[in-house]
């Protein structure tokens, strides 16, 4: 339920654009649509106070409930609204394709539609009517700002007996204070890490070690957190310091409360009281990311202290780590499986000799500590939860529950360090970090993919007209990574950082399950039960293809945004057409169908009935041959995934219908792929074309894709680029990234390209062994940055010029050998 406000936020925002828009005066639904703005502005007045006080009041958590259903009947109907313009803009822009095609947009749909969408509202207005009424129920007439969840303070008191695992970590830090500087700015050393990481533990156990007591003339500990004051902060460094010093200045014993003094009368007491001392400073758990406090703070104490004082700062995010660091930054990793055997162990039993006694007590807590993921905190909250305990049924049931099923005091710990972080964040970003929980545990994804499901099921927005949604989704996941949420893999390096790769710790996983447990649910072949009738997202998984089982509960289902089927690992079901023919009929407002991986040959023709769909991946079908034109009815698609689909034996023909359509992935054996086809997607942003086997050119008018900003062409046997289209046209490309690999009859870029002067920003050419030359028009590209030729043996030279390309900052040639020997013989011609 914690999503409902930043829902809420995003629904009034659509409602208040279309009340405004003159199709809705001209439909008879602007008064409606208005009501409906007044009702749900008097609600979100209340909600995010609502939201923090649910779970101690049933009836209020019954009553958000009931809400956000009808907040998603609202999006529901704005979607309708959206769709039915797409509608109406093919049929002016296509009228003329076929009979089929005429009769789903016959001139009788508008009345329909215009009736239908009317009387929706009007219903819909109702409820959101009866929910005001009930608001006043729960006293909530006026908002309260309770402020932000807190943790407690913290001390510097540490018993070094108890940690295990970071002597490594401690030793690194250590050796970084140990280093002179050379500088009057105090140096800043942070410590980074997701919450329950043990960031405090480790700073606590520099803090205490004997090499740095004998460093420094001074320690002082302070509890930052959330309120960076600069005046409040001050005063705790002062208040730290007459403790550490125990001495008092003799005009502040006469203030007998300091909480009055002015930030210049903080100063001069500090001032007295650190004159000439060499000081460690820890600001344990920072969360401002203001710039100008943080500078406050340091000309302040670079003001007061000695030169060769330090500071240590724990944050969990790295964009706190940015501002304060001078020094860089320690990233704190969870614990080895060793370590966390260890530290679980140590708080499960008393002793060894008890450990000992119950062999089949450490088997099970071996796989707890798996589920715990090498983070501290839940293997001391889980260890010592379990401590005394000897029935191996209680142990079972921590194993097999995920945390959020725990009874709440147990999971109070960890949740509470993994919801503050939560806490902090912009309603659209607990939103953005919520779903991710779709994506199952231990799975590797990317941030483009996730970007790509967010925009499916409509929870990323745009913030202005110049910003793509792509974009914003990549801003979200970098404020995620910074909250320390989601890691980046180390191997993300290979893609050039056009596509990233992530993990996301197992315990994050379950907080963002949490937050939308009422909403998501599970299906396997040993399911008895349908889940609850409000379940917005399925994910399947399947053993057999036609399992009526399965196929039984998802007939009982009604409201599903988002379905996620998979198979068991080894598993290779045929699914059967009933399954498919059932997930697409039952869900009109479906977004989101996710076959990755699974083989079925056809896919139902009622596909097109999907209008809502805007995200669907059929890759890895090693079967399907043909898809069904019907496909090219949904006109709110924007992902389309079909690669690897190695049978497919061509595109659809009216693909151009697909007026939404921003990334498409295909694999062909088609030798040409049809004009009016790929390059009249007047939305496509991102074209992967990949193991078409067969395939020997691009279409002509790929060069009038001029929204692609992406394009990667990859394991394409037959294909020449050259010998597609050539001419050189007055329109401007939008292309911002080039990436061809394993091209092996490829000879030259296409002249089209040159569109793209002013716009292109990287290009990778890899194992294209026809490739001698480089285009003359290259050191033309303006922007761009970056420049790799790998793998391509016969390129001989680099075209005059060069220089011009004062963008480039990354120039990248491996594995050109008649290059590299040219360098070598004439050293400085190809490279002024």
């Amino acid at each position: 339920m914690e999503i409902i406000y930043g829902m809420a936020v995003e629904v009034l925002k659509r409602v208040a654009t279309v009340a405004n828009d003159e199709i809705s005066l001209a439909w008879g639904m602007k008064d409606d649509l208005k009501r409906l703005e007044e009702t749900m502005s008097t609600l979100n007045a209340v909600l995010s106070y609502a939201e923090k006080k649910q779970e101690d009041d049933v009836q209020l958590h019954v009553w958000l409930g009931r809400l956000k259903d009808v907040f998603f009947d609202v999006w529901d109907v704005l979607d309708e609204f959206e769709c039915e313009l797409l509608r109406r803009e093919v049929l002016k822009t296509h009228g003329s394709i076929g009979r089929k095609v005429r009769r789903f947009f016959s001139l009788s749909n508008p009345l329909a539609f215009r009736f239908s969408i009317a009387h929706q509202i009007k219903v819909i207005r109702q409820k959101l009517d009866d929910a005001a009424k009930d608001k006043s129920n729960f006293h909530l007439e006026h908002h309260h700002d309770e402020g932000q969840e807190r943790r407690e303070m913290t001390s510097s008191f540490i018993r070094p007996s108890e940690i295990i695992g970071r002597e490594s970590d401690k030793d690194k830090i250590i050796n970084v204070l140990l280093q002179k500087v050379n500088t009057d700015v105090i140096s800043v050393t942070p410590i980074v890490g997701i919450g329950g990481q043990g960031k405090t533990t480790l700073a606590k156990l520099v803090y205490n070690d004997d090499k740095v007591t004998e460093k420094f003339d001074l320690k002082l500990w302070v509890c930052v957190q959330q309120d960076f004051n600069v005046t409040e902060l001050t005063r705790k460094i002062l208040i730290s310091s007459i403790s550490a010093t125990n001495t008092v200045h003799q005009s502040l014993k006469q203030t007998r409360d300091i909480s009055n003094l002015s930030i210049d009368q903080l100063q001069l007491f500090l001032q007295s009281i650190l004159k000439d001392k060499k000081v460690l400073l820890v600001l344990d758990d920072v969360w401002n990311e203001d710039r100008g406090k943080w500078n406050e703070v340091r000309d302040l104490l670079s003001a007061v202290c000695t030169m060769g004082s330090r500071v240590i700062v724990t944050t969990r995010n790295t964009q706190v780590a940015s501002i304060m660091g001078t020094t860089p930054t320690h990233h704190l990793e969870c614990l080895s499986r060793v370590d966390s055997l260890s530290l679980f162990f140590k708080y499960a039993f008393v002793d060894e000799q008890e450990a000992a006694r119950f062999p089949k007590l450490k088997d099970i807590g071996k796989q707890i500590v798996q589920k715990c993921g090498g983070l501290p905190l839940a293997l001391k909250t889980l260890g010592s939860l379990l401590c005394s305990k000897t029935d191996e049924g209680e142990w079972t049931d921590v194993r097999d529950s995920e945390i959020w099923e725990l009874k709440r005091e147990r999971s109070d710990p960890i949740f509470s360090a993994l919801k503050l972080s939560y806490s902090t964040m912009s309603p659209s970003l607990k939103q953005c970090f919520a779903y991710c929980s779709l994506i199952p545990k231990n799975n590797r994804t990317d941030d483009l993919d996730m970007t790509r499901i967010w925009m499916a099921l409509g929870i990323i927005h745009s913030r202005s007209d110049k910003m793509e949604l792509e974009s914003i989704g990549k801003l979200h996941f970098k404020e995620l990574c910074g909250r320390s949420f989601f890691q980046y893999l180390d191997d993300a390096e290979q893609y050039y950082n056009l596509i990233q790769e992530f993990e996301m710790h197992d315990l994050v996983h379950d907080l963002a399950t949490s937050i939308i447990r009422h909403e998501f649910a599970k299906i396997d072949s040993n399911s008895k039960t349908a889940p609850n009738e409000r379940v917005r997202h399925l994910r399947i998984l399947l053993k057999d293809g036609h399992d009526q089982s399965i196929v039984t509960i998802v007939q009982k289902l009604q409201r599903v945004r988002s379905i996620f089927v998979a198979k068991e690992m080894g598993e290779e079901p045929n699914i059967e057409e009933s399954f498919l023919s059932t997930c697409v009929s039952r869900f009109k407002y479906l977004r989101l169908l996710h076959l990755d991986g699974l083989c079925f040959d056809v896919l139902p023709s009622s596909i097109g009935a999907l209008k809502h769909l805007r995200y669907l991946d059929l890759s890895g079908n090693k079967k399907i041959k043909k898809l069904p034109n019907s496909i090219c009815k949904l006109q709110s698609l924007q992902t389309l995934y079909l690669h690897r689909c190695s049978e497919l034996e061509e595109l659809p023909r009216d693909i151009r219908n697909l007026v939404s359509l921003r990334s498409l992935s295909i694999t062909t054996k088609e030798t040409c792929l049809s004009e009016n086809g790929i390059g009249c997607l007047r939305s496509l942003r991102f074209l992967w074309i990949t193991e078409c086997r067969n395939l020997r050119s691009l279409p002509q008018d790929m060069r009038c894709c001029t929204t692609l900003r992406t394009l990667i062409v990859d394991e394409c046997e037959q294909l020449e680029l050259a010998s597609g289209p050539d001419e050189v046209i007055n329109n401007q490309l939008s292309l911002r990234t080039l990436m061809i690999h394993k091209l092996p009859q490829t000879t030259a870029l296409p002249q089209w390209l040159q569109g793209a002067a002013d716009t292109l920003q990287l290009v990778v050419v890899q194992d294209c062994c026809k490739l001698a030359t480089l285009p003359k028009w290259l050191p033309n590209l303006t922007t761009l940055e970056t420049l790799a030729m790998l793998d391509c043996p016969n390129l001989s030279s680099l075209p005059e010029g060069m220089e011009r390309l004062t963008s480039l900052t990354r120039l990248r040639i491996k594995g050109c050998d008649a290059l590299e020997e040219r360098c070598k013989r004439d050293i400085g011609e190809d490279w002024p």
